[in-house]
């Protein structure tokens, strides 16, 4: 007869067991916001009763699921704003899933304590710096453009392609090499943090431990096509640090197993703005200010519906200088 687990196993597996259905939801949520999220579908996602799911999600996630859609709508719309300049408030307000103008000025106004149009007309810079001097966090600069040389060269290879050089002013270390190109779908398997994470070096070590734990007895660390990547959802001046979403990735074949902790899905692929970088640990601020601010209102690109990654291309403590080596991957599309 096979042995019962422990009270302390048996509670670890079901705390995971809750939070491996819960992000499932969030996978969905953030993939379909633009669409009807209720309350049946997201319960069956999470395969809850959806007489409990309000309350098992806000005591997972600590915010209600409500809340939660309301506020990933709203700061996609913020983004949008400011990135999607020939697109009119409305047609931005139900792209992400606002059932009318009304409702989104009511929600928006509550969260920026500003209407969309100032938002949107230079509100934005005035907030960010708000929210950094009220932050005790090391959040991204917001000097846009000011502090980027962008050039640009056209490249003779099989096909014409264009590529861009960044470097940031008063600091010759800071350099970037841009490529626009059609990156692949990546199936990943991740482990997911809820909270701040800027220069916390020690927080991603322990959530790709975790993972690479997992990851090494199931023989999926031996494949040389592995990839190792970090997939941020949040813009860090948008979202309060206590909300900022990131996981921890490698990826694996499609019909991989997971469970518990460990989560799987599928990174869209497309065209995308890969940016490589050799930078220290605490410069990962400046090189996504370099692609957003500098690069990107040079470059005829705006950003595109989906999550960016980071690749991570080498074992730092194995570089002569410590540096990472990472490619930044943001979707695009034509301005």
């Amino acid at each position: 007869m096979a042995e019962l687990p422990g009270n302390d196993t048996r509670s670890k597996y079901l705390r995971e067991e809750y939070r491996a259905r819960i992000n499932r939801v969030i996978d969905y949520i953030e993939t379909n916001l633009g669409q009807d999220l209720s309350l049946e579908t997201l319960a069956e996602i999470a395969c809850f009763s959806r007489f409990h799911f309000h309350r098992l999600f806000g005591a997972i996630v600590g915010e209600t699921l409500n809340h939660y859609i309301q506020r990933l709508r709203v700061e996609k719309a913020a983004s949008k704003l400011i990135h999607n300049p020939k697109k009119s408030i409305t047609e931005i307000a139900f792209e992400c899933g606002f059932s009318s103008s009304a409702t989104f000025a009511r929600a928006f106004k509550e969260s920026f304590h500003m209407s969309a149009s100032e938002w949107r007309s230079g509100g934005h810079l005035q907030d960010r710096k708000i929210r950094k001097t009220d932050s005790k966090q090391d959040q991204t600069p917001s000097n846009i453009g000011k502090d980027f040389d962008v050039s640009s060269e056209y490249i003779q290879g099989k096909t014409i392609t264009q590529q861009w050089r960044i470097r940031m002013k008063g600091n010759s270390q800071l350099q970037a090499n841009v490529e626009v190109k059609d990156m692949p779908k990546l199936h990943v398997a991740y482990v997911r943090h809820i909270g701040p994470y800027a220069g916390d070096a020690e927080l991603f070590g322990r959530l790709f431990e975790k993972l690479m734990t997992w990851a090494g007895p199931r023989g999926l660390l031996q494949s040389p096509d592995m990839k190792v990547l970090s997939i941020y959802y949040d813009d860090p001046d948008i979202t309060e640090d206590e909300k900022l979403r990131v996981d921890a990735c490698i990826t694996v074949p499609e019909d991989t197993p997971v469970e518990g902790e460990i989560g799987k899905m599928t990174v869209p692929g497309g065209r995308y703005a890969v940016a490589h970088f050799e930078i220290n640990v605490d410069q990962y601020g400046d090189a996504w200010n370099a692609i957003f601010g500098g690069w990107l209102p040079e470059s005829g690109y705006q950003p595109a519906d989906g999550p960016c990654y980071e690749l991570c291309l080498n074992q730092p403590e194995e570089h002569p200088e410590g540096k990472h080596i990472v490619d930044i991957c943001v979707p695009v599309k034509p301005l």
